[in-house]
């Protein structure tokens, strides 16, 4: 299989995948509060990979833990934490979405420049159109929520410690397999999002079968498909383009809502999918002018990424 049918496959399944946990939220919700879904989906989902990573028995680097930590907490317990949270207190999943698609924009913006990933007026204007097709795709779902004033602040808060791991992500170059950071940073999630629901006392999981099954459907798509193909992407193709194809996600969450709960788009959504795949296509399609970034850490990752198309 060439790198170029690899980076689709990749990036397809990013898209199909990331959007698949607003379902599952959706699932799980409906029988416990979300910090007792986080909890015991990290709690499987660490125990699974665990169970591989000893089957494998590949070394761990030095220092992997103690990097992997840092950026479990960021792309793990405050990016899921901050929109779940916020969504259960009413924050509405459109508004909290729109918040979201602005981290394509940051990624561009601030991380370009430490990441010599800089941008093209195509690719920027590409970044507009995206993020206008996001709007019109949960126009029909934006305001009108429940949540206090303050609650907004966890969206916006988790789309920046998004939008800061993908960068220290991309940056560090470390020298982990995905599978051994997705492990490292599993467990880590697992530890404090047990911790917390501990500290409320919603631990212990409801008696309904239907909430196993939430916690099946997130661990297996959400976590392993979605997550474990975003450290793909972004390992081999950077920070911009992993972020643009979350444009993707709001159009695709709508279709598996549509799917799974019969939620009809609103009017715009179709106009809203359309401009959003325009905009990632200017975007990937571009070609960025790179200046020197860091070292990466094996002559294989190197040569991978000379004959990948560039614009994370």
């Amino acid at each position: 299989m060439t790198g170029r049918r690899v980076d689709g496959l990749a990036a397809a399944a990013l898209v199909v995948l990331w959007s698949s946990g607003f379902v599952g939220a959706e699932l799980g919700t409906r029988t416990a509060p979300a910090v007792t879904l986080l909890a015991w989906r990290y709690v499987v989902g660490a125990l699974l990979l665990g169970l591989v990573a000893a089957a494998l028995r590949r070394p761990t680097p030095p220092g992997a833990w103690r990097r992997q930590a840092g950026l479990g907490v960021l792309v793990q317990v405050l990016y899921l934490g901050g929109i779940v949270t916020g969504v259960g207190l009413g924050v509405p999943a459109g508004t909290a979405a729109l918040i979201a698609a602005v981290q394509p924009l940051l990624v561009a913006v601030v991380g370009g420049p430490l990441l010599g990933e800089r941008t093209t007026g195509r690719q920027r204007a590409g970044l507009a159109i995206g993020l206008v097709g996001v709007v019109w795709v949960v126009a029909g779902d934006v305001g009108g929520g429940t949540a206090p004033g303050w609650a907004y602040l966890l969206p916006v808060g988790g789309m920046l410690a998004l939008t800061a791991g993908t960068v220290l992500q991309r940056r560090m170059r470390a020298p982990e397999t995905p599978l051994q950071s997705l492990t490292m940073q599993t467990a880590v999630a697992a530890a404090l999002f047990v911790t917390a629901a501990a500290g409320t006392g919603d631990l212990v999981p409801p008696a309904d079968p239907a909430f196993w099954w939430a916690v099946a459907w997130v661990v297996l798509l959400s976590s392993f498909g979605g997550y474990g193909s975003y450290l793909v992407v972004l390992r081999r193709s950077g920070a911009l383009r992993v972020s643009t194809l979350l444009y993707l996600t709001p159009p695709v969450t709508a279709a598996w809502a549509f799917l799974m709960f019969g939620e009809v788009p609103g009017v715009l959504a179709w106009p809203g999918a359309a401009a959003c795949a325009v905009g990632v296509g200017l975007v990937l399609l571009g070609r960025p002018q790179e200046t020197v970034g860091p070292p990466a850490h094996d002559g294989a990752h190197d040569r991978a990424r000379r004959v990948l198309p560039r614009h994370p």
